[in-house]
Order: structure tokens, then sequence, then C-alpha cells
């Protein structure tokens, strides 16, 4: 048996790959053939997915957090010179306690300075997940960094027209939400980041005021492009500022990686997430990799820490939708990196060969 391992990270417990070695282990116990494909859909993980699949180097910086305090985050280099940006390295929810976070003051100040160190390495094409962040300033803190660093504080035309003439920017992410409105970045996604409903008005006001601001200026509104409300409206910016261009991450992955090549011989592939439900069928990255995968009539099966919906996923077309956590398992134990991998090993050990 062939067995080809394409598992997202399970969000704030295991990456990519330590999902993937700890149920290879398993597999390997029965004498299987196991190929192992590090996965991002632009979110979590993105950077050492990219940077792997581009054969390139990753890179550090010092740059600003959220709440503007100095750290030092990575970004990859590709093997072509690609620049690849985890955009939550720098404004990433994380990066503050759960009494920090504010997204009416978090600051996506560091992602500029991380494209502008790029930049001046002689990058000219960026590759920018936008997954994992803790902001919601529609990218404005981004684009002073860019200012500040190449035109001393003063326009931004002055950076769009002369530093970032011949740049190039690919926005992976799964998320396809506009700007402000009942879909948008605040409506949907600020709440988790720490607002209230007061804040979250307010900021949605704010996104609209500054789309305003922007078509006036410009003459044209991508506030309502696909992606645009993706990192708090970071989207948008990249997108109204920079011509950015908005694509699903996991297809731009799998496309770099050959995928469709990859899997041709393959008898089953393995996918998942941290939590698969009806909205895993909304573009990320376990649904993108079915969908290729029914070109070769390979089964699939979704192996994710917790699953919801199994009957709508398996209508979908996955041969088996697996939860690895056992009932009744507190929540902050099950996301314990030890426990995760015990779990997932106890799961592998049923299946049979």
């Amino acid at each position: 048996m062939k067995y080809i391992l394409a598992i997202d990270s399970f969000k704030g417990s295991l990456s990519s790959a330590e999902v993937e070695e700890a149920l290879a282990r398993s597999l390997y116990k029965y004498g299987a053939e196991v190929v192992s494909i590090t996965m991002s859909d632009g979110g979590e993980g993105m950077l050492e997915a990219f940077t792997e699949a581009m054969h390139g180097n990753i890179v550090e910086a010092q740059v600003h957090d959220p709440l503007m305090r100095p750290i030092t985050a990575q970004y990859g280099i590709a093997n072509d010179g690609t620049a690849i940006i985890e955009t939550s390295r720098a404004c990433g929810l994380t990066l503050m306690t759960e009494e920090e976070r504010n997204p009416m003051v978090a600051t996506t100040y560091g992602v500029g300075e991380l494209v502008a160190h790029a930049v001046k390495q002689g990058a000219q094409n960026f590759i920018i997940g936008l997954g994992g962040s803790g902001t919601s300033d529609v990218g404005i803190g981004m684009l002073k960094a860019m200012t500040d660093i190449f035109a001393k504080g003063e326009t931004i035309d002055r950076v769009i027209k002369h530093t970032l003439k011949d740049c190039k920017f690919t926005l992976a992410s799964d998320v396809r939400n506009p700007l402000y409105g009942e879909n948008g970045a605040a409506q949907v996604f600020a709440k988790q980041k720490g607002a209230n409903e007061e804040m979250i008005a307010k900021l949605d006001e704010r996104a609209q005021r500054f789309a305003g601001f922007s078509y006036r200026h410009f003459g044209f509104d991508r506030s309502n492009a696909p992606g645009a409300g993706a990192a708090g409206g970071l989207g948008y910016a990249f997108m109204q500022y920079f011509g950015g261009k908005a694509v699903s991450g996991a297809d731009l992955l799998l496309d770099i990686i050959d995928f469709d090549r990859l899997i041709a011989d393959a008898d089953v592939i393995i996918t998942g997430e941290g939590r698969a439900d009806g909205q895993t069928l909304m573009g990320k990255l376990p649904e993108r990799i079915l969908q290729r995968a029914k070109k070769h009539k390979i089964p699939v099966w979704l192996v994710a820490g917790q699953a919801k919906d199994k009957e709508r996923l398996l209508a979908a077309g996955f041969t088996k939708a697996v939860g690895i956590t056992p009932e009744g398992m507190d929540m902050d134990e099950a996301m314990n990196p030890d426990v995760a991998k015990d779990n997932i090993r106890r799961w592998a050990e049923t299946v049979k060969q």
C-alpha cells in the first residue's frame, strides 16, 4: 500500500510535518510505503510548506509584533528569488495573550517591515499567506511601515511608483470574504481577535471609511473582491495599493509541488486539519485535495482532531471522515502536542492494510 500524507496543521497543536510524522510511524509498522508532503492553505505553517516546496531558505528580520514590540520574525526566499511571507509571523493572534488581544490597536506594521526587508534583498515576486492574524486594521499598519521605510513617512504613492513598480504580490488564502459589511472582516472575524460588539461596529465603519478614501484616491475599488477581508482587511490593502491577486492557497501549493503527478500511483491519500466540518468543503485544503484525487479515482481519508458533519463529508466524496480525539476528552488536553500525537498513533494502528 502506498499512502500519500497531505495534512494541514492541527491549529494550535501540531504542525503539518508533526501530524504526518506521527501518522507515518504507525503506518510504517505495517510495511506501508508513505510519502509525506508538508501542507498549508496560506495559514499556519504556510512559511515552511511553501519554502520547502520551492526549495528555499528561511531568513530572519527584526520587526514589530501587533502591539509594536520588537521581535525576530522569519520569512522565506525561494530558489527562484520569490519571497514567502506568512503574515501571522508579524501580526499573528498567537503573538498576544488573550488579555492583550484588541483589534482596535493591533497593527500589521510588522508585515510591512517583512515585505520591505525582502525588497531590500532583491525580491520582486511575493507569496503572501494571510491566515492567523490578530489584526483588523485594513492593512493600514503595513502601508505605514512601507512609507516609513521607503518614503520617509511621505505618501504611499512614492512606494508604489518607485520601490514596488516591478513587484508582484500573490495572496494565498482560503478566505473569500469582502472587506466590510455583513460578511466582512470585522463582522465575521474580529470577535475571535478580542473585539466586542461595539468594537466590531467601529472596525467595520473604519474599513468602509478607508475604502472610500482609497477609492477616491485611485479611482477604483477592491473592497468587494473575494479575499479582501482576509487577515482583517490586509488582503484588501495588498489588492488596492499593490495590485495583489488573491488565489486559493491550497491550490497554489498543490500546483507548485505538481500534486497530480505525485499521487498518480497512490493507493490512498490521507488529508486533514485540526477541525473538520461543513466548512471544510468551502475550499479548504482537504476539499481541494479531494477534488484532485477524484480525477485519479484515488480514495481520500479525512483525519482531523475533531470531525463534525461526518455524513456531509462522506457524501462529498471522502472515503473516511475520522476524528482522532477520544469522546469526552477535554479539549485543552486534546490539543497538547504529545496527547495529540498519541491520539494520531492510536487511530493509525487500527487501520487495516
